[in-house]
């Protein structure tokens, strides 16, 4: 019998392997300073591109005094327990009714973590008799959600409706069989590409087939929309999505997220989502904190709009001088160039060194073999001027791939890392 760690010891993984040259630097890196367009790091100040504050919540002087006064007033610890047993209080609820309101819905349901809540709400929606259908681009929550499921599951191709439509073919002929439902996945946008999920074209199958559409907006809520409720709101189907989902995390600077759906769904999701009943409440301070920063994205449209002014200068220059920036429909920026992952590592320096930008860096296996991918977050702290920097740095780097510059670099710097 083998020891259960030795494929450990033998196989880190394709990211994992590269750990003794990455880790510190490229992966795991320590940003320090407040959260801000500029940080530091390594000591020295970068433009950050990494960050998800969307709307600039994280050090706005009004958000900082309600959670300093919140925390004064509260603790960290308060409520003690789970909702179900002794965690619940008006102002959850407050938060709750106000997020239904925001984003059209009769109820939500507040969740302690994105992650953990988009797990548990997949699970807790279907049963084994059930048949999942999901973007197969999907973000790793649902994927480990979907993978709870006793029942099938179908990919379709990413943003596909023609592959889409042969999936629920499928899965409505075995749902006939199992007598059971169907739970179409989606996300409102698609956090590593930028796109949005083809929403309206999705719930207009419905006239074609019997499913219900869940839809995961951590990117969209608060960047998409007249008012900011997200990708539903700006594609006219917010009415159409039967389970919505949204993280704080991104446009509201904090942590926790919510689902919100009809009253009876919310009513029996709150009583049956394991990761709630089993886990302590949200605290009282996230929970304060939150309902300002609800309030300032309903009253302070300024907010969004500097946010766009940000995205559209960066996106429109890159474009003008003729980078890959995909198909993005938000504010995600993903830049992508040719190259290996050594030629990546040798990149991202340069670029964090020699022109101070930092950005995230993507690589095989999360994209194909071949491809470098350099993901934005705009935000709108940053500046035009932050742009108009981080452009000029993009075309030397782009011309020191190009001529050949990284790759006689990269050799020596992995083996000077690995000293």
């Amino acid at each position: 019998m083998k020891d259960l760690f030795e494929k450990i010891y033998k196989d880190k993984g394709p990211l994992g392997k590269w750990a003794a040259q990455a880790e510190g630097y490229f992966v795991f890196p320590k940003l320090e300073g407040e959260i801000s367009n500029r940080m530091k790091f390594q000591g020295k100040e970068v433009i950050t591109w990494s960050i998800n504050d969307y709307l600039g919540l994280a050090n706005h002087p009004e958000v900082r005094k309600v959670d300093a006064e919140a925390a004064a007033q509260y603790g960290s610890a308060y409520p003690m327990g789970a909702r179900m047993m002794s965690g619940h209080t008006d102002l959850h609820e407050q938060l709750q009714n106000e997020l239904a309101e925001f984003v059209h819905k009769e109820a939500a349901y507040l969740l302690n973590f994105g992650y953990q809540g988009m797990v548990s709400t997949v699970d807790a929606l279907v049963s084994k008799d059930d048949i999942i259908v999901y973007d197969v681009d999907a973000h790793a929550c649902i994927i480990d959600g979907v993978r709870l499921h006793h029942g099938k599951r179908f990919t379709y191709k990413h943003n596909d409706i023609e592959s889409l439509e042969k999936n629920l073919e499928r899965a409505t002929k075995m749902a006939e069989q199992t007598g059971g439902g169907i739970l179409v996945i989606s996300e409102g946008v698609f956090g590593m590409r930028g796109e949005q999920g083809r929403l309206k074209e999705i719930v207009a199958l419905k006239q074609k087939f019997n499913f219900r559409l869940f839809v995961d907006d951590a990117h969209g809520f608060g960047t998409l929309g007249k008012t900011g409720a997200g990708a539903g709101e700006e594609q006219g189907v917010q009415d159409d999505i039967d389970v919505y989902f949204a993280t704080f995390a991104k446009s509201l600077a904090s942590t926790g997220a919510f689902i919100a759906a009809d009253q009876e769904i919310i009513d029996y999701l709150k009583y049956n989502l394991r990761s709630q009943m089993f886990a302590k409440s949200l605290q009282m301070q996230l929970v304060v904190g939150a309902l300002k920063r609800l309030d300032m994205l309903r009253t302070m449209p300024e907010l969004k709009q500097n946010l766009w002014k940000i995205v559209d200068a960066l996106q429109s220059g890159l474009k003008d001088r003729g980078f890959d920036i995909g198909t993005t429909q938000s504010c995600v920026t993903p830049v992508y160039l040719n190259g290996s992952i050594p030629e990546a590592m040798a990149l991202v320096r340069d670029l964090r060194e020699n022109y101070g930008i930092f950005c995230s860096i993507v690589v095989y296996p999360v994209i194909p073999k071949g491809l470098i991918l350099l993901r934005m977050i705009p935000t709108a702290t940053h500046t035009l001027q932050d742009v108009a920097e981080t452009l000029d740095a993009f075309d030397a780097i782009r011309e020191r791939l190009e001529n050949g510059t990284y790759k006689r670099m990269s050799a020596a710097l992995i083996k000077a890392m690995g000293e």
